[in-house]
């Protein structure tokens, strides 16, 4: 299937290709269109059961909840949620649901299988006025997403500075932190910096525990839109519970925190 083929090039093109333009532009329905639309034909497969505008309309909606379904489940497992885990993951859905959808089509009389035709009719014109209506507003919700895709290729990236910062379990998921420790135990987490400040920044990142300075890491010096992620480890000298222990993320020297900390709430005890 054509989806399939387009799946494989965003595969290629994310694998070989650091530019992030296509990207963009195969990415966008790789994630807000194919999945909902080899799903929605794995379900009705009949020519008869639903017309091209609600499948058209439904497609968008299915991909917003199976995508966000998809790293849900990824960020409980060894993979978390990465650029890879999330593009292999997604593709795979769209393989396998592809496969169901073939076989279910093959079942059916020719006359009876779900084909897409490019026809004014498809799309409600020549049938009812509500048909008519469903149809402009969808083409124009499309449009108008087509035109927020191309502005945000062609119009340079003006106030778009922007740090990325998270922590980590060690497993890489967004779970699993340190919740109790004794005093003098190092306790570890990952940390993840993305820059995307449009120029070459120098990071720190400080850990401080009962707002007292404890460790700290850099400089990590990133590309913009370059990622990194490490561990930090930090160890607890004072007893005490539900101790805040927070991690703040410095740019080029400053003397002040990109943003407010994060912070987690550990047990600490003797």
């Amino acid at each position: 299937m054509l989806l399939n083929l387009l799946a494989i090039v965003l595969v290629v093109t994310i694998i070989l290709f650091p530019s992030n333009i296509p990207r963009i532009i195969l990415g966008a329905p790789f994630v807000l269109f194919f999945p909902g639309c080899v799903l929605m034909i794995a379900l009705f497969p009949k020519r008869e059961k639903m017309g091209g505008i609600e499948r058209i309309a439904l497609s968008f909606g299915m991909s917003l909840a199976v995508v966000p379904l998809v790293g849900l489940i990824l960020n409980y497992t060894p993979w978390g949620i990465r650029l890879e885990s999330i593009l292999y993951s997604v593709a795979s859905f769209i393989f396998i649901t592809s496969i169901v959808a073939w076989v279910r089509l093959k079942r059916l009389p020719v006359e009876e299988r779900f084909s897409p035709k490019f026809q004014m009719t498809t799309l409600g014109w020549g049938k009812s006025a509500w048909d008519k209506a469903l149809s402009v507003v969808l083409a124009v919700a499309i449009l108008g997403a087509l035109g927020t895709v191309v502005y945000i290729l062609i119009e340079p990236k003006m106030g778009t500075e922007f740090s990325e910062f998270y922590i980590l379990g060690l497993e890489g998921k967004a779970a699993d932190y340190p919740k109790e420790l004794v005093t003098g135990e190092e306790g570890e987490v990952i940390v993840g910096i993305i820059n995307h400040e449009l120029e070459t920044v120098s990071y720190r990142v400080e850990v401080r525990i009962g707002g007292e300075k404890n460790s700290e890491i850099g400089p990590i010096v990133l590309e913009d839109d370059e990622g990194w992620e490490g561990k930090i480890s930090f160890v607890p000298q004072v007893p005490g519970e539900n101790q805040r222990v927070e991690f703040l993320l410095y740019k080029n020297g400053e003397a002040e925190p990109r943003f407010e900390p994060i912070h987690l709430w550990i047990d600490i005890t003797e």
